[in-house]
Formats: C-alpha cells, sequence, structure tokens
C-alpha cells in the first residue's frame, strides 16, 4: 500500500504562485507513475500532469508552460509548482501515484486563486 499526504494548496490572487506537495510513504518501490489531478466545483475531475519513473512528464494543454511537475525521490516527494494561476485554475487537486497494480490517491488540496 502506498499513502499519501498533500499540502501546500490556499488562497492566491490571480497571476500569483504556489507550490503543491505530496509526501508518499509505504510501498514506494512499486510505484510507476505520481501526477495530479484536479477537480473543479460542479466540474468532472480531469488530469493535471503526471511524471513516470524514469522522468518522462505530461501536461494537459490547459496548464502546459505554466506548471512543472517533478518529484524527488529521495525524499518520496512529488510537487506541482504552479504559475500565472487563473480563477478557472480553482480545484481540489489530488495527487495519486500508480503501481504495476493499484492506484492511490490522496485526500486532496484546496487551490482558490480569486482577487
Amino acid at each position: 500500500q502506498v499513502q499519501l499526504v498533500e499540502s501546500g494548496g490556499g488562497l492566491v490572487q490571480p497571476g500569483g504562485s504556489l507550490r503543491l506537495s505530496c509526501a508518499a510513504s509505504g510501498s514506494i518501490s512499486s510505484i510507476n507513475v505520481m501526477g495530479w489531478d484536479r477537480q473543479a466545483p460542479g466540474k468532472q475531475r480531469e488530469s493535471v500532469a503526471f511524471i513516470t519513473n524514469v522522468g518522462g512528464t505530461h501536461y494537459a494543454d490547459s496548464v502546459r508552460g505554466r506548471f512543472t511537475i517533478s518529484r524527488n525521490n529521495v525524499k518520496n516527494t512529488l510537487y506541482l509548482q504552479m504559475h500565472s494561476l487563473k480563477p478557472e485554475n480553482t480545484a481540489v487537486y489530488y495527487c495519486y501515484v500508480l503501481t504495476s497494480e493499484l492506484g492511490y490517491w490522496g485526500q486532496g488540496t484546496q487551490v482558490t486563486v480569486s482577487s
């Protein structure tokens, strides 16, 4: 099993920046992919970005160039650096990991972009 604890969400003004963190513990060696989803009020959950265990990355078109996903394998932590935030980025952001058998999601962290 894998346990995930997210942090770093909050309230930020449009154009601002935030960095989300996700600390993983448990069966770390079995992780293949780590990533972030988000769910805005009244909308379906969508993929934001993910990173593979060999460092390959993928971003949603709406965040490419503004968000950067990275991982620290020593600290077993996943990050999402977000710049030039927009009100439409307001959502609960969920960290997840995929192993060869199962997927695990964190409890979510709220990001609110508002003036």
